[in-house]
């Protein structure tokens, strides 16, 4: 019990803390007069805490126990600094490490809302779900016994969690079967991969980070591994949208990987031990090819870190729209062994001395994410479909209406599907064709044919 006692002896311990420890002379009531009073500020605003938290179990309408009434306040505490600062209770805890780690004990499935439904978009390797046969498109109608449907996604997302070895029965709609039928899964250890890579043409790479954990560094190696076994990587896109960031030291491993030397990021804060600096290591894990980073409003803290380090050592173009604006840390601290605050300690900048905190990243090419549509015009003629035209004079293969058409096809599928990737890939086109072309810089750069050529018609002229 929290008692009136302990109330007074908790102001008492505060008003002796408040006296500052330095600046302290032998003589001067003017000075003696000030340290009184600033010794009564915090008195007296503990004497009102007192009085309200007295007045709330008192007079509140339901009885509320004395260490949930602290608890709120050690809350209101924090949320009262700034949005991101926060008391992190023994399930916001457990949480903020699943995500961090990216390990949390479950069935290993993303999920999603459809139709008032729960609907599994994708299983993932080696878990309960891909092992029991899951399907991305199969509805969970029913979570051990109870009806799934109007569950919001977080719940439906902590009612799937669980301690690992533990059985949970779901009930599985799925197009094809009559009837829905039963599957028991054990929960066990499952590893979400931040990052995941593919090949968007031969030579272009796209790897997509999700957020920033701990493994993020090796989760991208692995994956830029993955993408050179299908051979040289002439361009890559780094897809940062709605990304909230995440560990900061991961940040820095993921800007490492691309340039050879350079600092990545540094912190100012108010204590010593939040100033710090990250330089690049040297090694670039694509050999300089270019790079498109695309950002957007959902980009922020670790991802604009990235983004704003690379565009500051003009080594990636950033496309997109601009980032959220999140340019402060957040350190976590351990209050017991289940509980822990998350405080704002620093301001992170750029290489060159931005501040992204409420400003954000702007894109050095500002493409708006929209719903792209062909327009199919009239049928293109071109000579290759001209009945009779004469052959190419190299002997080089025709290009027809059939071979523009497929041509079409295998664009359609990005161009359609998302916009900014399609136009961060054309960038990387560009860049690849004119940052690797050698210029031309004299006559006799020309081919050796070309040169006698023009000597013989320099003679006949004569």
């Amino acid at each position: 019990m929290f008692t009136r006692k302990m109330l007074a002896s908790l102001i008492g311990v505060a008003a002796l803390t408040a006296l500052p420890l330095t600046g302290l002379s032998q003589g001067g009531s003017s000075e003696r007069t000030s340290l009184e009073a600033e010794a009564r500020l915090p008195l007296e605003d503990l004497r009102s805490f007192a009085k309200v938290f007295e007045q709330i179990r008192q007079g509140y309408v339901n009885e509320v126990d004395d260490s949930t009434l602290l608890e709120y306040a050690i809350k209101g505490m924090l949320q009262g600094l700034d949005p991101h600062s926060a008391y992190l209770d023994s399930r916001s805890f457990d949480d903020l490490q699943a995500n961090t780690t990216g390990e949390f004990a479950g069935l290993g499935i993303e999920v999603g809302v459809e139709d008032d439904y729960i609907t599994i978009i994708t299983p993932m390797d080696d878990t309960p779900a891909e092992r029991a046969g899951l399907r991305a498109g199969d509805v969970i109608l029913r979570l051990a016994g109870k009806s799934m449907r109007g569950v919001s996604l977080d719940e439906a997302v902590e009612k799937m969690r669980g301690p690992v070895g533990s059985a949970v029965t779901l009930t599985i709609g799925r197009k094809g079967h009559k009837e829905p039928f039963d599957v028991t899964l054990k929960r066990d250890k499952v590893r979400v991969y931040s990052v995941r890579g593919e090949m968007l043409e031969d030579g272009y790479g796209y790897v997509r980070i999700s957020q920033f954990q701990l493994d993020t560094g090796g989760d991208l190696m692995r994956a830029m591994k993955k993408l050179k076994q299908e051979g040289d990587i002439k361009g890559l896109v780094i897809d940062l949208r709605n990304n909230p960031g995440g560990v900061l030291q991961s940040s820095v491993e993921v800007v490492d990987a691309f340039l050879e030397d350079g600092l990545v990021v540094y912190t100012e804060g108010r204590n010593e031990s939040s100033n710090l600096r990250y330089s690049a290591s040297p090694g670039d894990v694509t050999n300089g090819a270019p790079l498109v980073v695309l950002i957007n409003d959902g980009s922020a803290s670790a991802a604009e870190i990235v983004a704003g380090a690379l565009q500051d050592h003009r080594r990636a173009v950033v496309m997109g729209t601009d980032s959220f604006g999140k340019g402060s840390v957040q350190t976590v601290i351990p209050i017991t062994d289940d509980r822990a605050i998350k405080l704002t300690t620093a301001l992170y900048f750029t290489p060159k001395g931005r501040s992204i905190q409420a400003q954000g990243i702007k894109p050095d090419i500002t493409v708006e994410r929209v719903q792209v549509t062909r327009m199919d015009g009239v049928a293109r003629t071109t000579e290759a479909d001209l009945a009779g035209h004469l052959g190419n004079g190299n002997g080089g293969k025709e290009s027809g209406a059939e071979d523009r058409k497929r041509a079409k096809a295998g664009n359609d599928d990005w161009y359609g599907r998302d916009n900014q990737v399609f136009e961060a890939l054309n960038v990387l086109k560009g860049l690849n064709l004119y940052g690797h072309r050698a210029p031309v810089k004299s006559e006799e750069s020309a081919a050796p044919v070309a040169k006698d050529q023009v000597a013989r018609i320099r003679a006949e002229d004569l």
